[in-house]
């Protein structure tokens, strides 16, 4: 029953875990070891109490009549306390153990990523029915996994939900705490940790190591022949490799014993020599995470150590749905505001990512004396958390009117393009005075050469609607010539709509580390990415100029209200051309270009 449940996905529980049954029947050892040796203390002391000999609490009298001598003790006591205390210490594990009832988090927690997770929970079957997994199958258990993803993947989230499922001793520690000032001590902590992570093991049936941010003490060891070899690098990737393969060593109580068994051997004949303790390999899991895989040791990777990478990806729609379901659940919001919403919304999101937007959007509500989340403040969490807190500038007249002109080419060009547009604005987010907010109706995962031309386009069309209406382009246009130079510069360097196929960007170029720096020095290169800005700049002057009625009513109503959400904008410029279909560029007809093309006064 135990084996036909390894595969299922489920947690074993009961008595399908063998740590189970081997903590029951360690803690009755300790049970029978204890009763004998407080059955002797008791016997001693009721000895001699029968005897009329009991015992007196108190110094010796030597020393009652000597008040000197028991300031000196304490003096030696206290200088010994404070010289020898941080030697003694500075070797110690810095781990902190974690038990079930330590961690609120549990396996029902951890939403989405339903593989990933699937991979942790077979992972930890393993380690918790290792001794039948054994036996009747004849297989070895993991000993090592490793969690790898970007920063705010859910690989801690999921550390902590193990460890309050797994029923065994959590030895929870980050990687920095290993490093010590003194020379060796780093290679002692991490002796230390393994020594405590086996010492649990034995007592409590298996352990479970979590180390966080591997990668501070498992990077690669380089340079080995050239002088570099610092504790840092290759003696603490040394220790580690040591320790990854020492579970069956034997304990403190086993090395007694067979010192003991080898000298009484030693008195006695080959064939009556007793035979000495059987080592039984410590049941221990070891997770690492890590931002950097790449960057880890070849060694630590190979089976036997850390044989299963577990990679934690950022979330597809149907994980960040499920994600926004189980926040939103425990948020109050508006009922506008849903995980389709907040789903679409969120593309690109890590899961902390999207939980701090929606607590940005209480916290906007909250200032508005509101206690739950609109629609509106969702927008705005998402301004905030990804460009900036707003700033009303006080902008000059004229400078409103242009700022206003060049953010609505952009919301003009994104509409006609079909991009998804959320937000317009004038006001200052950082280093932006003005942005318009726009992304994919539908997320995909790969983008086409068509896709870059129209984000070319809408990058370069405020510079279009700034010489459409003012004769020239202020500095407002730097960021977008530098977005649209790299757009065009993954055509030609990365995407083969170059001069030829070749990968600039395979090219190892010292003095070119960038992609666009290598487009730039390459000639051939160079001319197909300006031909690529000057057909993407002529699409948005075309664009800005058949729908100036629908440029101006986007920059009046930015004027006025100095933000505008999506809909209002798609509303102005469906007044003037059909944009129904989401797919594709917008084909103007003949008569319609001639009606919008009009010049308003």
């Amino acid at each position: 029953m135990q084996i036909e449940r390894l595969g299922k996905g489920e947690m074993l529980s009961g008595d399908d875990i063998d740590a189970t049954a081997n903590r029951e029947r360690t803690r009755q050892r300790r049970l029978r070891r204890a009763l004998v040796f407080f059955g002797v203390i008791l016997a001693w002391l009721t000895y001699r109490l029968v005897t009329d000999n009991q015992i007196r609490f108190g110094f010796p009298g030597w020393i009652q009549g000597n008040p000197e001598i028991v300031i000196a003790l304490g003096l030696i006591l206290v200088l010994g306390t404070v010289i020898f205390i941080p030697f003694l210490t500075a070797g110690k594990s810095p781990h902190t153990l974690l038990r079930a009832s330590d961690s609120n988090i549990r396996l029902d927690d951890v939403v989405g990523a339903d593989q990933t997770k699937r991979e942790a929970i077979d992972s930890m079957n393993l380690f918790l029915a290792s001794e039948t997994f054994q036996r009747e199958m004849g297989g070895n258990a993991r000993r090592g996994v490793l969690f790898e993803g970007a920063p705010g993947t859910g690989k801690t989230y999921l550390a902590k939900a193990m460890a309050a499922e797994a029923g065994v001793p959590f030895l929870f520690v980050s990687a920095s705490e290993f490093q010590s000032m003194y020379y060796g001590q780093t290679n002692k902590k991490i002796r230390s940790f393994f020594k405590a992570l086996r010492k649990a093991a034995h007592d409590e049936g298996g352990a479970i190591g979590y180390i966080e941010e591997f990668d501070a003490i498992g990077g690669a060891r380089s340079g080995m022949n050239s002088g570099s070899m610092r504790e840092g690098i290759v003696g603490v990737v040394n220790e580690l490799l040591v320790q990854m393969q020492s579970f069956d060593l034997p304990t403190g109580p086993e090395k007694f014993k067979a010192k003991f068994i080898d000298w009484f051997n030693s008195f006695l004949p080959d064939k009556r020599r007793r035979p000495r303790p059987t080592r039984k390999e410590a049941n221990v899991l070891i997770v690492a995470s890590t931002n950097r895989a790449a960057d880890l040791d070849p060694a630590l990777m190979r089976p036997g150590r850390f044989d299963r990478v577990i990679t934690f990806n950022l979330p597809p729609r149907a994980d960040r749905l499920a994600i926004a379901e189980y926040y939103l659940d425990r948020k109050n919001h508006d009922e506008k505001v849903t995980a389709p919403l907040v789903a679409d919304l969120t593309a690109g999101y890590t899961p902390v990512r999207i939980e701090k937007l929606l607590d940005e959007a209480l916290i906007i509500a909250l200032r508005y004396s509101r206690t739950s989340m609109t629609v509106t403040d969702v927008l705005q969490a998402q301004l905030v958390t990804e460009v900036g807190v707003a700033q009303e500038m006080g902008y000059h007249p004229d400078e409103r009117r242009r700022i206003a002109i060049h953010e609505a080419g952009h919301a003009l060009t994104a509409v006609l393009t079909r991009r998804d547009v959320k937000m317009a604005s004038i006001l200052r987010r950082s280093a932006a005075l003005g942005l318009v907010a726009h992304g994919d109706f539908e997320e995909r995962f790969l983008k086409t050469p068509t896709d870059a031309r129209d984000l070319i386009a809408v990058a370069l069309a405020g510079r279009a609607s700034e010489l459409q209406e003012y004769g020239e382009a202020s500095s407002g246009i730097s960021a977008d010539l530098a977005a649209a130079s790299n757009i065009a510069s993954q055509l030609v360097g990365q995407l083969g709509h170059g001069p030829g196929l070749l990968s600039l960007e395979a090219a190892a170029i010292p003095t070119a580390a960038n992609l666009v720096a290598k487009v730039l020095s390459d000639e051939p290169s160079r001319e197909a990415a300006e031909a690529l800005l000057v057909e993407g700049a002529e699409r948005a002057e075309s664009m800005v100029k058949n729908h100036r009625n629908a440029l101006l009513d986007i920059a009046n109503g930015l004027c006025e209200r100095d933000e505008l959400e999506g809909d209002e904008i798609r509303e102005m410029v469906a007044a003037y051309v059909d944009i129904s279909e989401r797919r594709g560029p917008v084909r103007i007809p003949p008569q319609l270009r001639t009606k919008s093309a009009d010049i308003a006064d």
